[in-house]
């Protein structure tokens, strides 16, 4: 795990030449900390691309559109994160791709399997860096998991549980537009815990699901789940569960958090990957791991290097699949076997 702050690595390639990077749209609702975190580093030139016109990303350099941050630079950007709506994510990359450009993507990588899969197969064809953006990978807390289960600290795993919740997001419409989004709260809220399952337990056998719209359904776009309970089962038998709702109320003093717990033979673990935190009612002070930083940090060596780190294109596309068997349950009320696994 990356444990060097972003800025002693700033400070180590201060001799090279600073790294181009675009950050195409403002749609997500990280691209401000995402641009905040790339202006402050010696080591980068930044260009922002905000294309719908959200002005809300400033302090750096915006542009009004993707063709202006495609070329900021007479040879182009080295490097793009892209922060669209989920829908949009496919275009950038495969014109990532064929640029020759390094590409970092937000969560998930894409709507579909078949729109991941391609994006996979362009980045590896070209031969260009692909990293999921999971900031959740980069927690110490989540650190601390993996090593308890790789070292057999809990003895033989039996289960783990798994939540991930939020508020209902309201900046970005889009969030709640089954068209832009590929869904809703099951979409947004399964991939940060399917990426930490990934990583200690390998893909799933199978995937049930069940969602509802009986929070906040007043406020999200048509045929977005505002509630949902997904379980994975895997070929050792372990079973595994993700509640992905947006379940926090408007009025919760930050957007939500991410706990898993994991129970074995031998004990049981449970962590939080936000717990640095002092706060109250309506109060929210996070203090310890900027978990944004290192995850850039980590993309930003990994273009430097020239070879993809974890959470990969490919890790990206692993919890793609899982989301679409979780949708593909929930039309069915049936488990679903894995595709691709």
């Amino acid at each position: 795990m990356l444990t060097a702050r972003p800025t002693e690595a700033a400070e180590a390639t201060t001799s090279a030449a600073p790294l181009k990077v675009a950050l195409m749209s403002c749609a997500h609702t990280h691209a401000g900390s995402y641009a905040s975190e790339l202006e402050s580093r010696a080591d980068v030139e930044l260009v922002v691309a905000d294309p719908d016109g959200y002005g809300d990303v400033r302090g750096v350099r915006v542009v009004p559109s993707f063709a202006d941050a495609w070329d900021a630079w007479p040879d182009g950007p080295d490097a793009i994160v892209v922060t669209s709506a989920n829908a949009h994510h496919k275009d950038l990359v495969l014109e990532a791709a064929r640029r020759g450009v390094h590409v970092l993507c937000e969560k998930p990588l894409a709507t579909n399997v078949a729109d991941a899969e391609a994006m996979v197969a362009a980045c590896e064809e070209a031969a260009v860096v692909l990293m999921t953006a999971f900031p959740v990978h980069f927690s110490p807390a989540v650190e601390t998991l993996r090593t308890a289960l790789a070292d057999g600290a809990l003895g033989e795993v039996i289960g783990l549980t798994g939540t991930n919740n939020g508020k209902l997001p309201t900046a970005r419409d889009w969030f709640t537009d089954v068209e832009l989004a590929g869904g809703g709260a099951m979409v947004d809220h399964t991939v940060h815990l399917a990426e930490i399952l990934d990583s200690v337990l390998g893909p799933p056998a199978t995937v049930h699901a069940t969602t509802n719209r009986i929070l906040h359904a007043e406020r999200a776009g048509e045929g977005a789940e505002t509630g949902g309970l997904v379980t994975l089962t895997y070929d050792s038998g372990v079973v595994a569960t993700i509640d992905c709702s947006w379940s926090l109320p408007e009025d919760a003093p930050t957007w939500g958090g991410l706990r898993l717990q994991a129970l074995g033979t031998g004990g049981q673990l449970q962590i939080d990957a936000f717990a640095q935190h002092v706060g109250g009612p309506g109060r929210w002070l996070p203090y310890g791991s900027d978990l944004d930083a290192l995850l850039l940090d980590a993309f930003l060596g990994a273009v430097r290097e020239g070879r993809a780190v974890d959470p990969t294109g490919e890790v990206g596309l692993r919890t793609v699949r899982v989301v679409a068997a979780a949708q593909e349950s929930v039309r069915t009320g049936q488990p679903v076997a894995l595709a691709g696994a």
